[in-house]
């Protein structure tokens, strides 16, 4: 049996995503994965697409645009307080804060984050910023 786990918020980030988003790890289990990310006010973080694993993400702070492409499809969406979107194994994707309050989401990855050579690095919508 697996025991219960709890956790706060750490005060300071844990990593820094490949995107340049500031990353704060939450917990895991063996199907997926928790994240805590924030880009900071009129930011623009690098495009990538992941190799293996999908998310969901939901935004809490701020208000932005997230850039997702899967080769035919594409779209930029907004997104605020409110907003909860997925990213499908190997889309590629981007996002950006707006001027006045950095943007904030926690995320949820599946299977669980294998690692820094699960994102790729690739030509996104806007000129990154991070």
């Amino acid at each position: 049996m697996k025991p219960f786990e709890t956790m706060t918020l750490p005060a300071l980030p844990d990593v820094l995503a490949p995107d340049g988003s500031e990353v704060r790890i939450l917990l895991s289990r063996e199907g997926g994965s928790m994240a805590h990310f924030t880009l900071r006010a009129g930011l623009t973080a690098r495009a990538v697409r992941h190799r293996t694993i999908e998310e969901i993400w939901y935004f809490f702070a701020g208000r932005g645009e997230m850039w997702r492409s899967d080769g035919p499809r594409e779209e930029i969406v907004p997104v605020a307080p409110g907003t909860c979107l997925s990213i499908p194994v190997g889309t590629s994707f981007q996002f950006r804060a707006g001027p006045d309050e950095a943007l904030a989401a926690v995320a949820i990855t599946m299977p669980p984050w294998p690692g820094e050579d699960e994102a790729e690095l690739i030509p996104g919508k806007w000129e990154p910023t991070v």
